[in-house]
């Protein structure tokens, strides 16, 4: 319970119930948050490497067409 101020009782006992839930939340905010990043950063990674995977399959194609046209000319 708090001190005796000019406020209601009441009043004062709510804020410091709030005051103490906040803290006792934000261990879990905080764990949702990192993990919303991680799970962020392995999608990136995850679309950079099937971007990567096809670039290198059209550079290959390229490369194929362009060989076969040399052994054929």
């Amino acid at each position: 319970m708090a001190y005796p101020t000019a406020v209601n009782n009441q009043i004062t006992d709510s804020v410091s119930q709030v005051n103490t839930k906040v803290l006792g939340d934000a261990p879990a905010m905080a764990m949702g948050n990192l993990l919303q990043a991680t799970a962020q950063a392995l999608a990136n990674a995850s679309h950079n490497a099937t971007s990567a995977q096809q670039q290198n399959n059209i550079l290959a194609q390229a490369v194929t067409t362009r060989c076969v046209k040399m052994l054929t000319s």
